[in-house]
């Protein structure tokens, strides 16, 4: 038995989809507001920043994140999902769309904060929370229907508030996560398959079946998907929820919580309310137990 987080995607067959996803060159919308968004929160904090690391991103991500920085290094996760970047001292650290692929997400996590520098700040955008929940609930209707069984084809995605306790528990200072939804419409289904091929998010699960969809079952996803999840000119709609985490490598400076029993002011004086000691009951409105 590993030892080891559970393997949920296979980094082999998820490289050989990023590949493929290069050389198709399609419109990478989502990345593209993925990019933008995160660079509106770099320019933000008002910092101008010397040595940053772009990791797992793209051409496109690095023309628009270049003038947000004075040097920029590219790496990407090794097939163990190490940081292994060349260089040190990196007071900026960048992730697009990747980090919902990642077997060991605490791991990532605390790498990239020690590959900071103190007070360094790292941001990331990943898939999250009710991505894509249309056409899991499709393929699986449509399994169950054609074939008496359910096979996993859509990744789970984590929820915005568990994404932001990781941040804390791999130790960042002034963790924020936040999720921002893009509901795309679709006149069939096959288009959102080429997207999803085109952004290299086809199924790279280790316990996905390596059978093709049968015709059958793919006519039934149609169906389900039209049924359930179609506007009224009949467009399938597709939900991607880009989660944007943010963080500080911790540093003496940046703002600390205040001690417990250290505010200067009372909250019962603010409230205008009696304070009560811990062992005191408060008391009853209608004079009864």
């Amino acid at each position: 038995m590993s030892d080891g987080p559970p393997r949920i995607f296979d980094r082999h067959v998820l490289a050989l989809h990023r590949a493929r996803a290069r050389r198709i060159a399609g419109d990478a919308f989502l990345e593209r507001e993925a990019m933008l968004g995160l660079a509106e929160r770099i320019e933000a904090v008002q910092r101008r920043f010397e040595n940053a690391l772009l990791l797992d991103g793209s051409d496109a991500a690095l023309d628009i994140l270049r003038p947000l920085a004075m040097h920029w290094t590219r790496a990407e996760l090794d097939a163990h999902e190490n940081v292994a970047p060349p260089g040190e001292g990196f007071d900026l650290i960048v992730s697009v769309l990747s980090l919902h692929s990642v077997n060991d997400l605490p791991g990532v996590l605390l790498q990239i904060r020690r590959t900071l520098k103190p007070d360094g700040l790292f941001l990331a955008a990943l898939f999250g929370g009710e991505t894509l929940h249309e056409l899991r609930a499709a393929l699986a209707a449509a399994e169950i229907e054609t074939k008496g069984g359910v096979s996993p084809r859509v990744a789970p995605f984590a929820d915005v508030r568990d994404l932001g306790a990781l941040l804390q528990r791999a130790g960042f200072a002034l963790p924020v996560a936040d999720v921002e939804r893009s509901v795309v419409r679709y006149r069939e289904l096959t288009r959102l398959v080429a997207d999803l091929r085109a952004m290299g998010e086809t199924n790279a699960l280790v316990e996905r079946d390596r059978r093709p969809l049968s015709r059958l079952t793919f006519a039934a996803a149609i169906a389900h998907y039209g049924d359930s999840h179609s506007d009224e000119a009949g467009r399938l709609k597709a939900t991607f929820d880009i989660v944007f985490l943010t963080g500080w490598s911790p540093h003496e400076s940046q703002q600390q919580p205040l001690r417990p029993g250290s505010a200067a002011a009372r909250l019962a004086d603010a409230l205008h309310t009696t304070e009560q000691s811990a062992g005191e009951a408060a008391p009853n409105p209608r004079g009864r137990v």
